[in-house]
């Protein structure tokens, strides 16, 4: 018998996080691939990115991620 979690962590998809980023939704494969976002893979082999980990990178509290622009060089 395994113990489920209380509560279950939000997941993103690829398309939902491009969106957040304003990016292709394979540049977010791609960092996935190369191990600056992490992600979880489902049953059927699709990626899933934890919206915590996702909203930490927008906020600036994770990793800069390649090709993002800060806001203050807008």
């Amino acid at each position: 018998m395994t113990a489920q979690p209380t509560q279950t962590e939000a997941l993103l998809t690829p398309s939902e996080v491009a969106a957040l980023f304003r990016v292709d939704p394979k540049t977010v494969t791609r960092w996935a691939k190369a191990g600056k976002l992490s992600s979880i893979r489902t049953l059927g082999g699709h990626r899933r990115y934890r919206e915590t980990e996702v909203r930490s990178l927008l906020a600036g509290t994770g990793m800069a991620l390649p090709g993002q622009r800060s806001p203050a060089d807008a």
